[in-house]
């Protein structure tokens, strides 16, 4: 299938590994010119390297600190000087665990700036050109803590809860102008982020990692983690022309395993 997004411009942040440098190379698998945003430009250089020519030559790293509002602007101030773009996917990584009981105000302050307010502020700005051309897909990459919350990730169920209503809002209020805004709430997929978030649970239950994975997987219908792959997919069909009238809706990528209907 033709996703219609050859030549379109993308943003992608929290890119130099994991779900949002899987979602960038799903979008210029499919033709799309891409810019990489991460604190890390030299890791996300590196797999830019890597790439094939025709789609390395797509692909520029740029740098961006979401903790940073001066970084946020910057980045913005770039994107927008280039007329901006026509794919925004926001990918913020998550918070340290810990519980909703012991999380401190000033944690919950600090990675709300970090993991929403910013990317919210982000967003509006880049929101102008897509409506002057009548075109334009923002996907913001959540969890599927947003629908069953996982057990010692407070902050992160709390603030993409918040990011959700966010999202949903705001598609009410783009649709008539061609812009569509959706999740995408990974389950356990197979990055570094679910490997550090094992490695916490092991030593916080006294089990070894393998342990810990060998107990999520069983949870999970497919049997298994999901590959990167499989998520950036799903991430370049709802930036695509083809999913043009799905709008304000929340995509597990989850292998079955949130039990909600």
């Amino acid at each position: 299938m033709d996703l219609g997004i050859a030549n379109r411009r993308a943003l992608v942040l929290g890119a130099s590994r994991g779900l949002g440098a899987a979602s960038a190379r799903a979008l210029l698998a499919e033709g799309a010119t891409v810019i990489a945003a991460a604190r890390t430009e030299a890791r996300t250089q590196e797999w830019i390297d890597a790439l094939p020519d025709d789609q390395r030559k797509r692909a520029r790293a740029l740098p961006l600190d979401l903790a940073d509002r001066a970084s946020v602007d910057r980045l913005a101030d770039a994107v927008l000087a280039e007329g901006g773009v026509d794919i925004l996917v926001n990918n913020s990584g998550g918070p340290p665990p810990g519980t909703a009981r012991d999380a401190t105000l000033e944690q919950w302050t600090q990675q709300f700036a970090m993991m929403a307010g910013h990317l919210f502020h982000l967003t509006q700005r880049l929101l102008p050109p897509m409506e002057e051309r009548g075109w334009g897909r923002i996907v913001t990459i959540g969890s599927s803590g947003i629908e069953q919350p996982i057990p010692n990730l407070g902050l992160s169920n709390g603030i993409r809860a918040a990011i959700l209503g966010w999202s949903k809002t705001l598609s009410n209020e783009v649709a008539a102008k061609g812009i569509t805004v959706n999740m995408v709430l990974p389950g356990r997929i197979q990055t570094e982020r679910i490997g550090e978030l094992d490695g916490a649970n092991a030593k916080r239950l006294g089990k070894t990692q393998d342990e810990i994975a060998a107990s999520a997987k069983a949870a999970i219908p497919a049997g298994r983690y999901g590959e990167p792959e499989e998520f950036g997919d799903a991430v370049a069909f709802l930036a695509s022309e083809r999913a043009r009238y799905i709008t304000g809706v929340k995509l597990r990528v989850d292998g079955g395993q949130t039990k909600s209907v």
